[in-house]
């Protein structure tokens, strides 16, 4: 790949996008953003807080400015929030702007490797909550990931690595 593109990672939580975007980025040496740890960045707290202080409209409005910002930049690995294409803007500004690439993993899979994980506001319930939750958000979200993804993914079962080698392959094909 002469040219450096922008490669952005769409997909649910726990899909891997800042794991496995983190590895694209050392494989590709590309610079490695995530929108949710810039807002952090930015705000100084996390998005637990970010969330409990204005509400989910108060961090969507972050979310879509910070997209907006980072998808300027040039030759970047960006992995998402996975609310971030609730926002025909930034889904316009991601698909305008880079490749995108929906990382996509099964329920089962999101419950696995969020279950530890008390930085995500959207699941802080008991297991049979958390399933509806993330059923209700695949079933509004996966339709936008899949209007706008250049290239879609499976990360169940395979290591960043193997993903990370399967996007460069597809990335190639692709340009």
């Amino acid at each position: 790949m002469a040219e450096k593109r922008n490669i952005f990672l769409i997909g649910p939580m726990g899909a891997g996008k800042s794991t496995i975007g983190r590895q694209l980025s050392q494989q590709l040496s590309m610079e490695f953003y995530d929108s949710d740890q810039e807002i952090e960045k930015r705000t100084g707290a996390d998005i637990s807080w970010v969330f409990d202080v204005e509400g989910e409209q108060g961090f969507r409005d972050r979310e879509k400015k910070i997209i907006d910002e980072l998808t300027q930049l040039h030759g970047i690995v960006l992995a998402t929030g996975g609310g971030s294409v609730l926002s025909r803007e930034s889904r316009n500004h991601l698909s305008a702007r880079g490749t995108v690439i929906y990382l996509k993993t099964t329920i089962e899979k999101q419950l696995l490797r969020t279950q530890r994980d008390r930085k995500r506001p959207l699941l802080q319930k008991d297991i049979l909550t958390r399933r509806k939750k993330l059923e209700n958000l695949a079933y509004e979200r996966n339709p936008l990931y899949h209007e706008i993804a250049d290239i879609v993914v499976n990360t169940d079962e395979k290591s960043a690595k193997i993903v990370s080698n399967r996007i460069i392959y597809l990335l190639e094909k692709h340009h």
